[in-house]
């Protein structure tokens, strides 16, 4: 006997009426952004081969992928993450242009997660990749970019936590740690530890100063005046700089005007290991995930064969739309709805009636009579602002 299935698998869910309007709303006002600041659209495809996503790549991890086979045996995978594919199409398909490239992109990514519960496998992603400017003016644009994106969906509180992986990063390579005492060192620094810190380096060979480093960088976070105290542990010439382009793109984020949505982080770390340079996360109330993460990524591009600075970030539009619920911060849907109620005789005063309001702009349902239907409990539902009935021939 045929069983019915209803449900969807776990990680995955329907988004349907009000909810996907909304969505579908917020992601027209940040892609609005985008197009204002000169970003073109590119689509990729929903898989690839699985080289693209692979562990020198830097992305997701190979057990989180959802990986399958084609018929000549190649390994594909749907995508985890939408900047290595457009890495790829630029190598591709922008070989001879000598001016950077501003792209956007809206499409869903796939992550199978094993060990978090409630956590969704499929989101929706929109972001933009500004490939070929190694600038501190192009980062200092991606943030402004989310800044602005941000405000423009109604949200009035939110922060961009911006860190530099050079400044972490450096002080690895001075220590020389093995790769697993180094995933256990970033592992405590992103859980702000600093016991964890101290316990793990003290019975380790490395110079003391290196050791006060480590052991301060999960207080390394708050407003522009941190960069200060972080100078004290900028014990390599590369720490040094990453203070030095924060404090820039600081500057330049003040001729934006969005200098008030800014602090900094140098504990802040990312599971993709292809960051090279600047590092940062939006958050705001009502989600403890960040809404929007992003950095630069120089060495990304080498992996297809076109070497060019790059930078980028992606809001991922579920969380933002979870914040923009809990905060009840209206998504303004608004569109005239009209109703045209007719009975079977009617239907072709209806029909003319519904085409020439909609040639007006308007949204037009025609639905036909039936006795016993509450067509106002319908109408405030479905955010129908008129009722109209066909009463008789020729006129409504």
């Amino acid at each position: 006997m045929y069983k019915q299935i209803l449900h969807t698998p776990e990680g995955v869910r329907d988004i349907y009426n009000g909810e996907c309007r909304r969505k579908n709303r917020v992601q027209d006002l940040l892609h609005d952004v985008l197009h204002s600041y000169g970003y073109e659209d590119i689509q990729t495809p929903t898989f690839e081969f699985f080289d693209v996503f692979s562990r020198e790549v830097g992305t997701v991890a190979s057990r989180e992928l959802y990986k399958f086979f084609d018929r000549e045996g190649n390994t594909l995978v749907l995508r985890p993450d939408i900047t290595p594919s457009i890495a790829r199409a630029v190598s591709k398909y922008f070989t001879e242009e000598d001016m950077p490239v501003r792209l956007c992109y809206v499409a869903n990514t796939f992550i199978n997660h094993s060990d978090f519960q409630g956590r969704l496998k499929e989101n929706t992603h929109l972001g933009a990749e500004l490939i070929g400017d190694g600038s501190v003016e192009a980062d200092a644009e991606m943030i402004a970019l989310v800044a602005e994106s941000l405000l423009k969906t109604g949200l009035k509180e939110f922060q961009v936590s911006i860190g530099h992986v050079d400044f972490f990063k450096s002080l690895l390579r001075e220590s020389r740690l093995s790769e697993e005492m180094e995933l256990e060192l970033r592992e405590f620094i992103s859980n702000k530890n600093i016991y964890g810190v101290r316990e793990l380096l003290e019975p380790l060979p490395i110079a003391a100063g290196l050791k006060e480093a480590f052991a301060a960088i999960p207080n390394l976070f708050g407003s522009v005046d941190i960069l200060e105290k972080a100078d004290a542990c900028a014990v390599t010439e590369d720490a040094k700089r990453a203070l030095e382009r924060l404090r820039r793109i600081y500057e330049l984020l003040s001729c934006y005007g969005y200098e008030k949505y800014i602090a900094f982080d140098l504990g802040v770390v990312s599971k993709y290991k292809y960051y090279t340079g600047i590092i940062f996360q939006a958050y705001t109330y009502g989600t403890g995930e960040a809404v929007a993460k992003g950095g630069r990524y120089d060495t990304l591009m080498d992996h297809f064969g076109k070497p060019a600075p790059a930078t980028g970030f992606v809001f991922v539009v579920d969380r933002l739309m979870n914040a923009l619920s809990r905060q009840k911060v209206p998504v303004d849907t608004d569109v005239h709805k009209v109703m045209i109620v007719y009975r079977a005789s009617r239907a072709a005063s209806a029909i003319r009636k519904a085409m020439e309001l909609r040639g007006q702009g308007m949204v037009v349902e025609l639905v036909p009579e039936r006795i016993g239907r509450d067509y106002k409990a319908y109408a405030e539902k479905n955010g129908i602002c008129e009722i109209i009935h066909a009463e008789e021939e020729g006129a409504v």
